[in-house]
C-alpha cells in the first residue's frame, strides 16, 4: 500500500511509491507578489528565492526522487509572464538539475504546460495516479488539484492527494486573541459524494476506501479557507461531502481532532 506521510513542521508530504520517493507540495503561487501588487495594491517584496531555497533543501532533506505539485505552481490565472514567468523557469531548472518534476494542472496553470513542456510531466486537470498504473488496484496516489471533479480512475487509488483549498484554521485563546494556523485535513474519502457526478464511488477494486489527504498551501502568503469558521465555504466542488469528519493537524503534526471542531 502506498504511504503518504507529511514532513515534519513543512507544508509537504512524501508519497513512498514502488518504484521512487515522491515530494509532494500544493499551492506554491509563483509570482504572489507581482499579483497581490496588481489585484489589491499590496507591496511585498519577492520571496521568490526563498521559495525555490525551501524546495531544494525539501529535496536534499528527504532524499525524494521526483517533486510533485498539486496545482497552482502559477499565481496569476493568464499565462504566466514577467516576474512570475521567471520565478517558475528558475524553480523548475533548478528542480529538474536534480529530479524530475511533475504537474497536476491547477485552475491557476494556464499556459504553464505549453510553456515548460520540455522540463515538466504534466497530469491534466482532471487527475491521475502515480506509482502502480497497471491497474485499479496497487501502491498509487492518486493526484488531483481540486478545483474540479476528479477522473474516477484517481478514487481506485490507496491514497488521494489535492490542494486548492488551502485549509486553515483560525485559533482562539481565553483572552480574545487569535491566530490563523495553516493544516491538514487528512481521513477517509465518503463514498456518495461522487456517485451523482461520476457514477462511482470512491471504493477501489479492493472493495476499501481511500484515504483522503488536503494538503495546505506551500505559499504562506497564499491565503486559505478557515475551515473551522461557520460561513467559510469550501472551494471544490466535492468539498466538503468527500471529507466527512476529517482530522486536522498542525504542520508540526499536533493533532486537533475533527476540523469542525478545532
Amino acid at each position: 500500500m502506498a504511504v503518504v506521510e507529511p514532513v515534519a513542521d513543512e507544508p509537504a508530504a512524501i508519497a513512498d511509491l514502488p518504484d521512487e520517493r515522491a515530494l509532494v507540495i500544493a499551492d506554491y503561487h509563483a509570482g504572489i507578489e507581482a499579483g497581490l501588487r496588481y489585484e489589491r495594491g499590496v507591496e511585498l517584496d519577492s520571496a521568490a528565492d526563498a521559495r525555490r531555497e525551501h524546495v531544494l533543501s525539501l529535496l536534499d532533506r528527504t532524499s525524494a526522487d521526483r517533486l510533485v505539485v498539486l496545482g497552482d505552481l502559477a499565481h496569476r490565472i493568464p499565462e504566466p509572464e514577467g516576474p512570475e514567468r521567471e520565478e517558475i523557469a528558475d524553480l523548475v531548472a533548478a528542480v529538474t538539475d536534480r529530479v524530475p518534476m511533475t504537474l497536476v494542472a491547477g485552475n491557476h496553470d494556464a499556459g504553464v504546460a505549453e510553456a515548460f513542456a520540455d522540463r515538466l510531466d504534466v497530469i491534466p486537470p482532471a487527475g491521475g495516479r502515480i506509482g502502480s498504473e497497471d491497474g485499479p488496484v496497487g501502491d498509487s496516489v492518486g493526484v488531483v488539484h481540486g478545483h474540479t471533479w476528479p477522473d474516477p480512475d484517481v478514487l481506485a487509488a490507496d491514497v488521494v492527494c489535492l490542494g486548492h483549498e488551502h485549509p486553515q484554521v483560525r485559533l482562539s485563546d481565553a483572552v480574545g486573541g487569535s491566530r490563523v494556523e495553516r493544516v491538514w485535513l487528512r481521513g477517509s474519502l465518503h463514498t456518495d459524494a461522487f456517485a451523482e457526478e461520476l457514477g462511482v464511488t470512491a471504493v477501489d477494486a479492493a472493495g476499501t476506501v481511500p484515504d483522503v489527504v488536503v494538503f495546505p498551501a506551500f505559499n504562506d502568503r497564499s491565503g486559505g479557507t478557515w475551515v473551522n469558521v461557520a460561513g467559510n465555504e469550501f472551494l471544490s466542488p466535492f468539498l466538503p461531502d468527500a471529507i466527512g469528519s476529517a482530522e486536522a493537524y498542525l504542520l508540526d503534526g499536533t493533532r486537533l481532532g475533527p476540523y469542525r471542531d478545532v
